[in-house]
């Protein structure tokens, strides 16, 4: 079995006490647990580029040559739903100054309105960048931008579903990023490719909150996320308009499994080396089965909380069975705290070793 077929197989142990709780719940309260299905976060290892890259938006860089890409952009629920009108795909890359960012958007007409910066973008079609990079749910970077190149971005202590407003005045200082369309803008006479980007994040501004190296030590995984928010347009009198009563879509990179791109435990992870491209193979996350674990608890705690007003201490209260978490060495602890809670799961790792995880109330989710 390969790395990452045995990283599956462990997350969807450590993830069977979620359906097994479903079963004693009602469909009203079930409904979140049943969007949260098991799905494995997908992963890329990012390649130290020698030469800086010029962001000109058209990846003609040498290095991007080289550099893979992510897999096509699913719909941000998963397989289950239908796949993406138009292929969205991105790439990475890091030096010492920077994280790269490059995509290239189908779109057979590209249209933007939005100029103003930290507008909210995603009114028009745009691409979304999240970057978590110590893994813990909290402090966090969201970036957006339309086919205009008009940006927004903001800053998060936390995810909004915990209470965590965002930082719309932080800036990304020294953020490059340029569009080139393959087509015309704004023009519906006619019928375009798409577009593409590049997005230079300085590790200097993403240092701010990393809790960690920026630029990365070899081997080190930040969680990061890619969306596309994708409107439904028509031609009226010559000019583009969404399409009345329609809802976005949403396409990303690892999907969330659920319409909300704010859950950093299901972006995809993000390995940074200095090898050449095709030598150095993903890292699994050895602790993949306590970090399910733990969000499994963190979701049943909410939905008692709802349910009862109180947090419990018991894995029995939470309808969660001891028996399905085999990936564990030892079943997870709660203890109650004066804010509510934190859950502990211990996890066997690499060479015999074993990881002490956490998370509390509030999902922020850490290792000893």
């Amino acid at each position: 079995m390969n790395p990452f077929d045995s990283m599956k197989s462990k997350l969807w142990s450590a993830v069977a006490i979620v359906f097994m709780a479903i079963l004693a719940r009602d469909d009203a309260r079930a409904g979140d647990w049943d969007r949260m299905k098991p799905i494995v976060p997908q992963r890329y290892v990012c390649h130290r580029t020698s030469v800086p890259i010029v962001i000109d938006g058209k990846l003609s860089d040498d290095s991007w040559q080289t550099a893979p890409w992510t897999h096509d952009f699913q719909d941000i629920e998963g397989e289950a739903k239908p796949r993406p009108t138009f292929r969205t795909r991105a790439k990475m890359l890091w030096d010492q100054n920077y994280f790269y960012v490059a995509a290239e958007i189908e779109e057979p007409h590209v249209w933007g309105t939005i100029t103003q910066r930290d507008a909210v973008i995603f009114q028009d079609n745009d691409f979304e960048v999240f970057i978590d990079p110590n893994g813990d749910n909290h402090e966090y970077y969201e970036f957006e931008m339309n086919s205009l190149n008009t940006v927004w971005d903001l800053f998060l202590r936390k995810p909004y579903k915990d209470g965590g407003p965002a930082m719309n005045n932080w800036d990304i200082e020294g953020l490059r990023s340029v569009v080139h369309i393959q087509g015309t803008l704004n023009n519906s006479r006619d019928r375009d490719q798409g577009w593409t980007l590049e997005i230079a994040f300085p590790w200097k501004a993403l240092r701010q909150f990393a809790h960690r190296a920026a630029s990365p030590k070899e081997g080190d995984q930040w969680r990061v996320g890619f969306s596309r928010v994708e409107w439904d347009i028509e031609i009226v009198d010559g000019k583009y308009q969404k399409v009345p009563h329609h809802p976005e879509h949403n396409w990303i990179w690892s999907p969330q499994g659920i319409i909300d791109m704010h859950r950093p435990e299901r972006w995809g992870y993000v390995q940074f080396t200095s090898g050449k491209p095709g030598t150095v193979e993903f890292k699994p996350d050895a602790g993949v089965a306590a970090r399910e674990a733990l969000m499994a608890i963190y979701h049943a705690q909410r939905e008692f909380q709802k349910r009862t007003g109180k947090w419990t201490a018991t894995l029995s209260e939470l309808g969660l069975k001891e028996d399905a978490l085999t990936d564990l060495a030892a079943t997870p602890a709660i203890k109650l705290t004066k804010d509510g809670f934190v859950a502990t799961a211990i996890v066997k790792a690499r060479q015999g070793t074993r990881e002490t995880w956490h998370v509390r109330q509030d999902s922020r989710l850490w290792r000893n």
